[in-house]
């Protein structure tokens, strides 16, 4: 299988790095980037300081990276929608691996469920992992989420390096809601330490967010167990105690009352706002995402945020 992956910001050009020595395309939107990415071998925006491999061929050409078997989706979530439907004729029948974390704002969508307008068996490639080690070559492990166990297990064997190790699940829908609410919760635990409250109190923040996401996941259409492994509770740990984290770095800077790099995604922002929306659409108690989005929205501060949580009625651990 050939590999392309589509978005060169940090995550998609670690992935084509780490891809390099079977060959692989990265597309970048920006013509004058690719260029210079392609002829200095760096990606000096994104991943400063890190050598392109001789196998990773950078290109503005979408139909050129597009002739590829299989495209890694590394388009960030909130434009994804746009991107495969002005595209929808070149990505068609592909096999396309979502690479992005979060819901769509718009329609409450998931990757997956996107990618699925346009081939029939979407994938997730998700779990526990900074842009910055996997171009480093430090080792990683992730899911592989798709439906189809054939094709599963043919993604697996091409996407697997010796720094990747790949676990394969039938569950792409619970592999995304892992990926998408531990963003969510990171932004509390930042919010948390930014604030002061100690790490105590981030530990039980942490627990009681692991809760809302087991909470959610089967009415949403998951396997709750799909989130007790790498995409789940192996991203939610890694991000909510890393300041390398740019959800947690989000919410240290809310809990400090300090402003945040505005071009800087923070994917958790908006999925926050289209997670609180979905809860209360199906009636599901997710507080700690309730809070989360109105941080975002400034509708809380800290300090009101967390005397919310904790005047909540007493009631057995669940």
């Amino acid at each position: 299988m050939s590999v392309s992956v589509l978005g060169a910001g940090a995550f998609g050009t670690a992935l084509a790095i780490t891809l390099a020595e079977r060959g692989v395309t990265l597309w970048a939107r920006d013509a004058e980037a690719a260029a210079a990415m392609q002829e200095t071998r760096e990606n000096a925006t994104r991943l400063k300081g890190i050598h392109l491999p001789d196998g990773l061929t950078v290109t503005s050409d979408l139909a050129a990276a597009c002739a590829a078997d299989t495209i890694l989706m590394a388009v960030p979530m909130q434009s994804t929608a746009a991107f495969v439907a002005e595209n929808a004729d070149l990505l068609r029948g592909k096999a396309l691996v979502a690479c992005s974390k979060g819901v769509d704002l718009t329609s409450l969508r998931g990757p997956t469920a996107i990618l699925a307008e346009v081939t029939r068996s979407p994938a997730i490639l998700t779990g526990p992992s900074f842009a910055v080690d996997i171009a480093r070559g430090l080792p990683t492990a992730l899911t592989l989420a798709c439906k189809n166990p054939i094709l599963g297990e043919e993604l697996q064997e091409t996407l697997t390096t010796p720094t990747i190790r790949l676990y394969r699940s039938t569950d792409p829908v619970g592999a995304e809601l892992g990926g998408a609410l531990k963003n969510v919760i990171a932004i509390a635990a930042g919010a948390v330490m930014g604030a002061g409250l100690g790490e105590s109190a981030r530990a039980a923040l942490i627990t009681r967010g692991f809760t809302e996401m087991m909470r959610i996941a089967s009415p949403l259409g998951a396997v709750p167990e799909t989130l007790m492994g790498l995409c789940g509770l192996g991203d939610l740990t890694l991000t909510c105690t890393s300041p390398t984290s740019r959800n947690y770095a989000y919410g240290f800077a809310l809990g400090q009352g300090a402003d945040y790099d505005p071009t800087i995604t923070v994917e958790g922002a908006a999925t926050a706002r289209a997670l609180a929306r979905l809860a209360n659409d199906k009636g599901i108690d997710m507080p700690i995402t309730s809070v989360v989005a109105a941080l975002v929205e400034g509708r809380l501060d800290v300090s009101q945020g967390m005397q919310k949580l904790l005047s909540r009625p007493l009631k057995e651990e669940i």
